[in-house]
């Protein structure tokens, strides 16, 4: 087997032929991958790690107020580059290009939104805030055409490239494009951590420099909660990182930790402390990405080859070959800089959108868009969004949108699970905790105008019943012919379908009178025996009745839920009596 030596040896002689790339990004790769070889790494003892102090992880309600003055707020503002990191594509949600141009809210993409933020700050003060787009080799072409739609805006667009470095073969550690993968997937971008020597080697760096700008506002472009915020602006350090209180949702999140004396991120954690590190209990923040640095202070580090970040392994796999790169984090980078800080901000300023579970959040009552600025709903009274998880029907953003008439209402909402072949009417809320689950080959669709509520606590997980209509009026509902979901089946009597008829457009259980529910193709009956169940209310009106049922019975029926004191089969034998 070959030494490191060896490996690096060859590994030099392979990548000086690979003519796709610069001089400075051949450098940089074989920097990277010599420190890589020669172990270095950054070793932390555990028993060391001490939760920061508010002196150097300041939170935001102690910063100084906005300036009153609109020069000396014009004065700050010219100062200031936004730089938005721009290379990652969208195809984990089943869309082509860079991410940064999927629609977010009201047409408009992350794209849009970031460059109308920026217009109304230069128009209100009169500043010259340019935007910096950092691509990747996966995303340049695109941008430079998307972005000729802003040529008439108030506002300068640059662009440059993050570095392009090609992907190592794990067996024997050359460059797969050497070995005639010369195509995209031999290449890759070495993680947000190159945006200080890419801004260097563009040489945006000293134009930047030469223009009279001093601070650089570095975000991911997927972050909706990412504007410019003048408080943050004023002060005078280095590196400013911003860091938000952490849930049991931010496990993948890295964090600012104090240790022997400096402010450290750390993101890759000894398997050992994994738990220890995920519980919100010790490490209590973490790190939104949003981060504010001195131009002057990264012409300094970058010409001075300090920025060795915290190697991260990302082992893949290209058509059967394995493969490894190389990252690093820009926000590793902290250890670096003098005067460096943390800054604990709202968690309003961290609303990534990773998923298109984030785009239901966004595009829901839950927001609404003023000026650019995606804005929060104070009806809201949880201070958290609610956790929303969707099966994989929903993924590409193409399917999500399909499976909705229009985005239900979510103000209050605690919680959402969503699986199997499941599609909402228009005109849907949610609220308190909500699990819709179809069963294999069942479709279950939420009628327009449904109200799914778990507001109180104390109810079953809200299920729909089957949304298909009985094959022939008059059929008897067999199990799990009457009710089909998750928790629950039925076989409610001859009789209950001629009532329902081809009308029936789904069921809604939740826990509430005692009521007589028999077998199930769950094989729940003797559990369900005993359990209260009412049919839920407030779903879509019949034309002809004027009252909202939760049932279409194919005819004029009265409100259910005025009958409700009276059981499930109370129910079902009233209405039965009212429409024979």
């Amino acid at each position: 087997m070959a030494t490191a030596t060896e490996k690096l040896s060859a590994l030099q002689t392979a990548v000086a032929g690979l003519n796709e790339i610069s001089e400075n990004e051949k450098s940089g790769f074989i920097n990277l991958v010599t420190r890589y070889l020669s172990g270095e790494a950054q070793h932390v003892e555990w028993s060391k790690i001490q939760t920061p102090t508010d002196e150097v992880v300041v939170p935001y309600d102690t910063l100084a107020p906005t300036p009153e003055d609109a020069s000396e707020v014009k004065n700050l503002l010219d100062k200031l580059v936004v730089l938005k990191l721009n290379g990652g594509l969208g195809t984990t949600m089943g869309c082509t290009g860079p991410k940064s141009v999927i629609e977010v809210r009201d047409g408009l993409t992350f794209l849009d939104l970031i460059v109308i933020q920026i217009e109304n700050l230069n128009s209100k003060y009169g500043s010259n805030v340019p935007l910096l787009l950092m691509n990747s080799f996966n995303t340049h072409d695109d941008t430079q055409k998307i972005i000729e739609k802003y040529q008439n805006s108030n506002i300068e667009i640059h662009t440059f490239n993050q570095s392009q470095y090609p992907r190592l073969v794990s067996e024997d550690f050359l460059p797969l494009p050497s070995k005639g993968r010369t195509d995209k997937d031999g290449w890759y971008p070495p993680g947000h951590g190159d945006v200080f020597p890419s801004l260097s080697n563009s040489g945006k760096l000293d134009a930047l420099l030469s223009q009279g700008k001093e601070y650089v506002f570095v975000a991911n472009s997927d972050n909706l909660g990412a504007i410019v915020d003048l408080r943050i602006l004023i002060n005078k350090n280095e590196y400013c990182m911003e860091v938000t209180p952490k849930t049991l949702a931010d496990v993948k999140g890295g964090t600012l930790i104090s240790y022997e004396g400096r402010l450290l991120e750390i993101a890759q954690v000894p398997d050992e402390h994994v738990s220890e590190f995920k519980s919100i209990e010790k490490f209590k923040i973490f790190n939104t990405n949003n981060l504010w640095v001195n131009l002057n202070a990264v012409k300094r580090l970058v010409e001075s080859d300090a920025l060795k970040m915290e190697i991260i392994p990302n082992p893949k796999e290209v058509d059967g070959i394995k493969v490894l790169q190389l990252e690093t984090a820009a926000g590793a980078a902290i250890r670096f800089f003098d005067k460096a800080i943390g800054i604990n901000v709202p968690r309003s300023r961290f609303l990534p959108v990773k998923a298109t579970s984030d785009l239901l959040l966004v595009q829901s009552d839950l927001y609404t868009l003023e000026s650019g600025f995606v804005i929060r709903n104070k009806a809201r009274a949880n201070p958290e969004n609610p956790s929303i998880e969707l099966g994989p029907e929903f993924k590409k953003v193409s399917n999500f949108l399909g499976r909705f008439k229009s985005i239900p209402s979510i103000v209050e909402l605690d919680s959402l699970k969503v699986a199997g072949d499941v599609w909402f009417g228009a005109g849907v809320i949610l609220k308190g905790k909500v699990s819709i689950v179809a069963k294999p080959d069942v479709k279950l669709e939420v009628p327009d105008g449904a109200v799914v509520a778990d507001k109180e606590g104390d109810f079953l997980e809200p299920v729909l019943g089957r949304s298909d209509p009985l094959e022939e009026e008059g059929e008897e509902v067999g199990p799990g012919g009457g009710v089909v979901g998750e928790n629950c089946g039925g076989e409610f009597e001859d009789g209950v379908a001629e009532l329902l008829g081809d009308g029936f457009d789904g069921l809604l259980l939740e826990r509430g009178e005692e009521d007589k529910v028999e077998g199930g193709a769950s094989d729940r009956g003797e559990e369900w025996r005993e359990e209260r169940v009412v049919v839920a209310r407030e779903v879509a009106a019949e034309e002809d009745s004027g009252h909202g049922s939760g049932l279409r019975f194919g005819g004029g029926v009265e409100e259910v839920g005025q009958a409700k004191e009276e059981g499930f089969w109370a129910c079902l034998q009233r209405l039965k009596r009212d429409s024979g």
